[in-house]
């Protein structure tokens, strides 16, 4: 039986369902736990296609867990469809425009592109087993609020992923690659501080200035930066301030935090520190902190097993086959409204990743046709996701194609108005490809599954300590 053919008809033969999911999420653009429309709809096409769909689930209404056929492999694919705050845009456009009407979010990191190409995988998969008359199953997590609220964390903690023998991931980017290098892990925390109202001019004795003690607290973590690792990172937001009149003693502060760091040990070495650094504020003030651990997730762990086999499928499938009119806007993109400077950055980007005999390929047409090759280097992304705690629990491999322009930002008006473009399904559509052809190679070769187990629990020894305590869950309603 050819494989890929067979993948590839089933995607080809499902395109009009998935891109219509892709672009309804779009125009849906939910903030995280709050995609009903989004995760109803994925649901209602995973029901048609003969999966069983459990909604609901861990205490997330926006979570479901769908699958088909039984035994083993089990392969999981991790689906997101959260939007971000502010970052509405109508698609296909290069000048900043907000779609029409009330919503103001948007889909600036690709997730309804996400969602959808995890949905293509599975349904290929489906099709896979009924042909084949394997063994195995195939589950596709709906996994909400990445951007802000780690589903994924609280999944691999409550057990949501025990059984998976291999797990997939992807996601939009302005590359094709497996991706090796690891994510930061993080927590995320409030710190309150509690002092006593006065009048700052006829008794400022008698106060004790919780404001000042959120101040002296950053001044104190500021010194801390010198001296903690340097790929470690603190950020910080004042929640609130106490009020708004400088001649009362403020009674009430509280800052958030977040501690970011190459492995979770870390984190929390890092973060004690950062307790304590709080604790002294408080008593040089005279006033009480309480602290809240508001979330936290896991550094990323690429597979290698199951990453050689998702690198393997990537080539096989091939790179997406842009046409003249997705060159046509990808060059609108690179080039329109864009500052001398900001051109410059981007095609000096461009010549340091490609080299400078291609560069000028890609200055005319501006989407990368390329597969990276498979480089283990051990670099760290600067940014942090759950699925870091999924690749805790069950090996896992994370592929990128290029849904956007050559220098466009994750997390951008830009990056959402790339997000129902033909340069976008068509990357999405290969992401479904290769990811299920992946998958097929597991159930094909089941002793792979257990090299890539085995793996995993030489890394782990076994263990995998949730940075959210239990009695934490979903942050449903923030």
């Amino acid at each position: 039986m050819d494989y890929k053919k067979l993948i590839e008809t089933a995607v080809d033969q499902k395109q009009e369902t998935i891109l219509s999911a892709s672009d309804r999420i779009f125009d849906y653009a939910e903030l995280g736990f709050h995609e009903f429309k989004s995760a109803k709809l994925l649901e209602e096409i995973l029901t048609q296609e003969g999966f069983q769909v459990e909604a609901g689930i861990d205490g997330m209404p926006t979570a479901f867990k769908a699958w088909y056929g039984s035994g083993h492999p089990v392969i999981g694919f991790l689906a997101e469809y959260d939007a971000l705050p502010e970052l509405s845009q109508k698609g296909g456009c290069t000048k900043r425009i907000p779609t029409e009407g009330e919503n103001p979010d948007g889909h600036g990191c690709g997730h309804n592109l996400l969602g959808a190409g995890t949905l293509a995988a599975a349904l290929a998969v489906k099709e896979y087993l009924k042909e084949s008359g394997k063994a195995g199953t195939v589950i596709l997590f709906g996994c909400p609020s990445e951007e802000k609220g780690n589903s994924k964390t609280l999944m691999a903690r409550d057990g949501v992923f025990d059984g998976v023998d291999v797990a997939f991931t992807w996601h939009p980017s302005t590359e094709n690659c497996v991706v090796t290098r690891s994510t930061l892990a993080n927590v995320s925390a409030f710190f309150r501080f509690k002092g006593v109202t006065s009048h700052a001019a006829a008794s400022p004795e008698m106060g004790r200035s919780a404001l000042d003690a959120a101040e002296l607290m950053s001044v104190g973590v500021n010194y801390l930066r010198e001296h903690i690792i340097s790929d470690a990172r603190i950020h910080y937001a004042y929640r609130d301030v106490g009020g708004i009149a400088p001649n009362v003693v403020q009674g009430h502060s509280c800052v958030h935090y977040f501690v970011r760091a190459p492995k979770l040990w870390q984190v929390k070495e890092i973060y004690k520190r950062v307790v304590d650094v709080a604790e002294g504020a408080a008593k040089m003030t005279g006033t009480e902190m309480s602290c809240e651990l508001y979330a936290g997730l896991s550094d990323f762990m690429p597979n290698h097993v199951v990453s050689g086999v998702l690198q393997e499928a990537l080539e096989a499938v091939g790179a997406p086959a842009y046409d003249e009119e997705d060159f046509k806007l990808a060059r609108a993109f690179f080039y329109d409204g864009v500052s001398p400077e900001e051109l410059e950055a981007k095609k000096a980007a461009i010549k340091k990743k490609f080299g400078p005999a291609l560069a000028e390929t890609f200055y005319e047409k501006p989407l990368d046709t390329h597969i990276a090759p498979l480089a283990w280097k051990g670099e760290i992304q600067s940014g942090s996701s759950d699925v870091g705690d999924a690749s805790y629990v069950m090996p896992t491999a994370w592929l990128s194609t290029a849904t956007a322009t050559l220098g466009t930002a994750g997390h951008t008006w830009q990056m959402a108005a790339h997000g129902n473009t033909g340069i976008a399904h068509k990357a999405m559509l290969t992401a479904g490809k290769v990811l299920a052809l992946a998958a097929v190679r597991f159930y094909e070769e089941p002793e792979l599954a257990e090299a890539a187990k085995k793996e995993l629990a030489e890394e782990t020894g076994g263990v995998y300590e949730c940075p959210i305590p239990k009695e934490i869950g979903p942050r449903l309603e923030d």
